[in-house]
C-alpha cells in the first residue's frame, strides 16, 4: 500500500470514530431528555393526581353540598325558592305566622297540647298560617335532624297541605319525639317510620323515594337559611304583621298532663283572641 493510501485509510478510520462518537453523544442526550421528560410527566402525574384529590376533599359533602344542589320546590309553596309555606282559606283576611324547629322542646310541647286547636283554627277559617321552620338546633347542638326532617316535611307538602300538617303533628307526638339532645330524626328510617302513622303519607312510594333521595334537601337549605327573618331566633313564635304575640307562661308546678294541655289551650286562644278577636260561633 502506497503512504497515501495509508494515510487516507487512517483518516477515514478516524472519520468513522468521530462519527460513532458523535451519535453515540447523540444517543446519550436523547436518553436523558427521555429520562427528564418522564421524571416530569411523572411529577405532573402525581401532582395532577394530588390536585384532583385536593379538589375531591374539598368538595363540599352531605348538607353543604345540598346547598349547590338543584332546587325543587314542594307544590303548594309559593315566595322565593317556595319557602313561604301559607296554608288556610285564601280568602281568610288575617295571617298568624309560627316559627318552629322540628327539634325544639318547646315547639313539641305546644303541638302535643296546641296544635289542635290551632289546626281547627286553620279548618274555620279564622285565619291563613304561615309556617317559617327553622333548624338552629342542628347548628347549636350539633346533628342534622331538623334539616332532615325539615326535606321529609318538604315532601310531605308536596302531597298536600294535609298531609304536611298532620306528619308536623306526628313528628312532634308525645309518642315519636326525642329529646333535644338525641338526633334521632337525622335517619330517614325514623321519618318513614312516623310517616306510616298518617294517612296520607302511609305505604306511599313517591314520598318514601323522595326522602331516602333527599329531593327536597336544597329546599330545606333554603327555608332554614330564613333564620332571624323578622328578627325571631327563637321557638315556637308567633307574630301578626310585624307583631310579635306574647302567650302568657304556664306556671311551675305540680299538675297533669290533662292539666297541662288545658292551660296551654286556654293561654292560645286568649292570645288569638286578643290578636284577631273572638272566634265565631
Amino acid at each position: 500500500m502506497s503512504n497515501r493510501n495509508s494515510q487516507a485509510a487512517k483518516s477515514a478510520a478516524r472519520e468513522r470514530i468521530r462519527a460513532e462518537r458523535e451519535r453515540e453523544k447523540k444517543r446519550a442526550k436523547l436518553r436523558r431528555q427521555l429520562v427528564v421528560a418522564g421524571g416530569v410527566l411523572g411529577v405532573l402525574v402525581i401532582a395532577g393526581g394530588i390536585g384532583y384529590g385536593v379538589m375531591k376533599a374539598n368538595e363540599p359533602t352531605g348538607w353543604e353540598a345540598a346547598k349547590e344542589a338543584k332546587l325543587v320546590e314542594p307544590a303548594h309553596t309559593q315566595g322565593k325558592n317556595g319557602t313561604e309555606i301559607l296554608i288556610g282559606d285564601k280568602k281568610a283576611k288575617d295571617t298568624l305566622e309560627v316559627f318552629e324547629d322540628v327539634r325544639c322542646p318547646a315547639c313539641a310541647a305546644f303541638e302535643q297540647s296546641t296544635g289542635k286547636v290551632l289546626q281547627k283554627d286553620i279548618e274555620d277559617g279564622r285565619y291563613k298560617v304561615r309556617f317559617t321552620m327553622y333548624a338552629f338546633i342542628d347548628d347549636m347542638g350539633g346533628g342534622e335532624g331538623s334539616k332532615n326532617a325539615l326535606s321529609a316535611l318538604g315532601a310531605a307538602l308536596d302531597k298536600s297541605p294535609e298531609a304536611f300538617l298532620h306528619y308536623k303533628e306526628a313528628l312532634y307526638s308525645l309518642k315519636n319525639h326525642p329529646e333535644e339532645s338525641v338526633d334521632t330524626y337525622a335517619k330517614d328510617s325514623a321519618l318513614l317510620k312516623v310517616a306510616e302513622q298518617v294517612p296520607e303519607l302511609k305505604g306511599d312510594k313517591e314520598f318514601q323515594q323522595a326522602v331516602e333521595k333527599g329531593t327536597y334537601d336544597r329546599w330545606a337549605m333554603e327555608m332554614a337559611g330564613l333564620f332571624g327573618r323578622k328578627g325571631v331566633k327563637g321557638t315556637p313564635t308567633f307574630m301578626h304583621g310585624d307583631k310579635k304575640l306574647e302567650m302568657a307562661q304556664i306556671p311551675q308546678q305540680q299538675m297533669t298532663q290533662a292539666q297541662y294541655n288545658k292551660l296551654a289551650q286556654a293561654n292560645f286562644k286568649k292570645m288569638i283572641d286578643g290578636e284577631f278577636g273572638p272566634a265565631k260561633k
